[in-house]
């Protein structure tokens, strides 16, 4: 059976949305090298960490197919990219190293 006019809809809103998150993820990615371009030492290493981070979660978001997904979560961009790094343990980790030096 084919897919509705309201599927048809639904799924180039999303596509739309998930276009609009790539770039979201781009845009955190570049800030990211931009900054570490700048860092020697520990602090560009963390930098590269979080760039990874990054890089691990954009890849788990895109991957993903499902409109709803996109419609629900990412229709308005806020700073999720922003609380999926910092709700990562590795970058908790990062953050709990900087305070004990």
């Amino acid at each position: 059976m084919p897919p509705t006019v309201t599927q048809i809809g639904v799924g180039l809103w999303a596509e739309r949305i998930k276009t609009r998150v790539g770039a979201e993820f781009d845009r955190v990615a570049n800030a990211l090298e931009s900054t570490a371009g700048k860092q020697t030492g520990q602090k560009r290493t963390d930098t590269r960490a979080v760039i990874a981070i990054l890089n691990e979660k954009r890849a788990g978001v895109m991957a993903r197919n499902e409109a709803g997904y996109f419609i629900q979560e990412w229709q308005e961009l806020r700073d999720q990219v922003r609380q999926m790094i910092a709700k990562d343990v590795r970058y908790q980790a990062i953050k709990a190293q900087k305070t004990q030096t």
